[in-house]
């Protein structure tokens, strides 16, 4: 997918734009970067921290073969960005959204051309990994469907197709895991360095919760553990006070935390 053409002529790579949050946006930029797609970006909050370059542009190209939006925090920048891609994109190019802190469904109801978005997971970090949960929506086509998958295919990726709800699985569970640990490090229970390192020997996860939080960053965490509250309500997505403070202060805490451990 990443090359088109025809046989025997200099083939023309695939245009992918990546529009979102910083880190989500290098990430995927980076791999598609890697499989052959000539690679556009937007960064809509902050700035990248990575020392690799994009080409960045507020521009849509015409000729965009597939579309990638890796809002979880500002949902309504996110609602605007789906707008413009909608707006700009040839009516048969696929967008692919991250669907973590709200549902593919409720995005479709944001565009004209509802066919087009299928939804994702997407979180720092979580593209390192050879599996992506993907969430068609009842507007979905087989030929949509099908795009992503490829799309996926071409960058090494398997996609495990999931139901259309906030959290998908993946990112469910590990935020419900950072943040118990939250509530176990307000409460005194270890220290971070403690909670990682019983977490790693004891489920032989590859990384400890507080570690993982680092990784992620708190206010995805956050956003997607209040998306999960606001969601189903229940008690058990009740985000820890210590976890709330830090996603809130950002790196005042970080440091703190640092010094006490």
């Amino acid at each position: 997918m990443a090359t088109s053409g025809k046989k025997g002529a200099k083939q023309k790579r695939a245009v992918l734009y990546v529009v979102g949050e910083p880190p989500m946006v290098e990430e995927y930029a980076r791999i598609a970067s890697d499989h052959g797609y000539e690679v556009l970006v937007q960064w809509t909050a902050g700035e990248p921290k990575s020392e690799r370059t994009y080409r960045r542009s507020s521009i849509i190209p015409p000729g965009t073969s597939l579309a990638l939006e890796v809002t979880n925090t500002d949902l309504e920048t996110k609602q605007k960005n789906l707008q413009k891609l909608d707006k700009a994109l040839p009516p048969t190019a696929a967008i692919v959204s991250s669907s973590v802190t709200v549902s593919a469904s409720e995005q479709v109801m944001w565009i004209r051309h509802r066919h087009r978005l299928v939804g994702f997971c997407a979180l720092p970090s979580f593209s390192e990994g050879p599996l992506v949960e993907i969430a068609p929506t009842v507007f979905s086509p087989v030929e949509s469907i099908e795009v992503v998958r490829k799309f996926f295919a071409s960058l090494g990726k398997q996609c495990e197709f999931v139901q259309d709800r906030v959290g998908m699985v993946l990112p469910r569970v590990v935020c419900q895991i950072i943040n118990e640990a939250y509530f176990a490090l307000q409460e005194d229970v270890a220290s971070p360095p403690e909670l990682d390192t019983a977490m790693k020997l004891g489920v032989n996860y590859p990384r400890g919760p507080i570690e993982w939080a680092e990784v992620i960053g708190i206010q995805q965490v956050h956003a997607v553990l209040s998306a999960l509250r606001k969601d189903l309500g229940e008690d058990r997505y009740r985000i820890a006070p210590l976890l709330g403070q830090m996603a809130q202060t950002g790196e005042w805490w970080h440091r703190k935390l640092k010094e006490g451990s």
